[in-house]
């Protein structure tokens, strides 16, 4: 977004301040005084431990070309700034604006589970005919949506993006800031059930996307999931006037469905599915549940106008956001699923079905970190992993964290040949790289708080790998 101090202050409700340059132009914004550019507009914001209004001046004097002030914060500092009541709303307010103006369509997505991956997918076919915006990483929340918005190009004819929440509310305020043209809901899991108390909660909280949407918008969701029916069934539901639906998942009720699948090299699977025929077509993701996000992909692109031959153009460029299912190969010939970006019980399942699914040439191990924010049936929910894992196709489970201890317990219950329980990453690092062997498929998954990635990258890093 490039856009004079005047305009600025009339798309977000601000005063200039005085002796302001109101034809100065700033172009980008930030929030973040250490990711300054020169001549972009920084936008302070004030949280419980810090207050970006404690780096105003020195952003206008490191180069930016003009900031927002909160009007409660005193004198703004000399130069280019715009006077807010509050910089977040301003933000939104600016965002909100700056996507009227430029009137790309718009595509949210939303899901427990499998949304960043859908919105990779989606932009993937959708870029195979448009000019298309996506969010970057997880910027999906009431601030870094906003920022998604300002960093698009004005020539952006479809913005993808990427719609999260922890409570109620959260995503009804992301579709007034962007109203959906399309919205999509992967799946209702079991994440923020710390903060929501139930699943049904929880789709009534991932339907406020729905009730965002444009006049005649298209809702596509997950068939499988009887709760989200249950949901729009109910006298509080209010879903835009003529609204139409597309729904996809395993079940042949579905208007989409998988009609074949065939697992590859354990990177790839191929599909044909009931909207595209006979097409088979090749996904750089192993699992069934990837084919079902793919659906969803599918629908959005035949929404607008996609062919098959584009849709199987667009998966073979599709490039995804880091650590979901990434799989390589160690130089020592050890196989790595990367899944270490999240965890809920739904994700765990899937991934775990993946590395069952997997050839390998040795042995197949799962590396497993705690499942975080799922309330009072957390232990439970580490239990029926556990009691879920194949011992004919699972060599071994290491765990690490104090709840996933109770799912080492019921795998080892299951029967599965070798389980290991650590509380500590680096105890079972060692064990690990004195465990893997040439030929061995090894699954990383967890909650972010884990940070297990740190355990995988000693297999990575080659030299410490015993059996090199």
């Amino acid at each position: 977004m490039t856009k004079t101090i005047e305009q600025i202050a009339a798309m977000c409700g601000g005063v200039p301040s005085p002796g302001a340059q109101l034809d100065a132009a700033v172009s980008g914004v930030v929030t973040d005084s250490r990711k300054l550019s020169p001549g972009c507009l920084f936008v302070p914001l004030a949280g419980e431990r810090f207050d970006g209004h404690d780096y105003g001046a020195a952003a206008l004097a490191e180069g930016a070309g003009g900031l927002l002030w909160q009007r409660d914060k005193g004198p703004a500092p000399e130069g280019n700034a715009v006077l807010v009541e509050d910089t977040l709303a301003a933000l939104q307010r600016l965002a909100s604006a700056y996507l009227k103006e430029t009137a790309p369509r718009v595509v949210g997505i939303t899901g427990s589970n499998g949304k960043t991956t859908t919105k990779d997918m989606v932009t993937a076919l959708l870029a195979t005919r448009y000019r298309v915006h996506k969010t970057q990483g997880n910027f999906n929340n009431h601030i870094g949506l906003p920022l998604t918005i300002l960093s698009m190009p004005e020539d952006t004819e479809i913005a993808v993006l990427e719609m999260g929440m922890s409570a109620r509310g959260e995503i009804a305020l992301l579709t007034q800031i962007a109203p959906p043209d399309v919205a999509v809901i992967t799946n209702i899991g079991e994440s923020h059930l710390l903060q929501l108390g139930s699943r049904l909660e929880i789709a009534r909280a991932k339907l406020e996307i729905a009730e965002g949407l444009k006049p005649g918008g298209l809702l596509i969701l997950n068939g499988d999931e009887p709760l989200l029916a249950q949901v729009m069934s109910e006298p509080g539901f209010a879903g835009p006037k003529e609204m139409q639906t597309v729904r996809f998942g395993m079940d042949e009720a579905n208007d989409d469905y998988p009609t074949g699948l065939l697992q590859t090299d354990g990177a790839t699977s191929m599909f044909t599915c009931r909207t595209l025929g006979d097409r088979t077509l090749t996904l750089p993701l192993p699992g069934m549940h990837n084919v079902i996000n793919a659906l969803a992909a599918i629908a959005v692109a035949r929404h607008f106008g996609l062919d098959g031959a584009a849709i199987t153009e667009g998966f073979g460029a599709l490039k995804l956001t880091g650590m979901r299912i990434e799989v390589t190969k160690t130089a020592a010939g050890v196989t790595l699923l990367n899944d270490a970006y999240n965890a809920s019980p739904t994700s765990m399942r899937a991934a775990l079905e993946v590395l069952q699914g997997m050839k390998a040439g040795g042995s197949r191990i799962a590396v497993l970190g705690d499942m975080l924010e799922l309330g009072e049936r957390e232990i439970e929910f580490h239990r029926e992993i556990g009691a879920g894992a194949d011992p004919e196709r699972i060599d071994a489970i290491l765990t690490c964290g104090p709840l996933s201890r109770h799912l080492a317990e019921a795998a080892r219950e299951r029967g599965i040949r070798e389980v290991h329980a650590f509380e500590d990453k680096e105890e079972l690092g060692d064990l690990l790289v004195r465990l893997v062997r040439p030929g061995d498929v090894v699954l990383f998954k967890a909650s972010r708080g884990m940070r297990l990635e740190e355990v995988l990258r000693r297999l990575q890093d080659g030299p410490e790998t015993a059996h090199n």
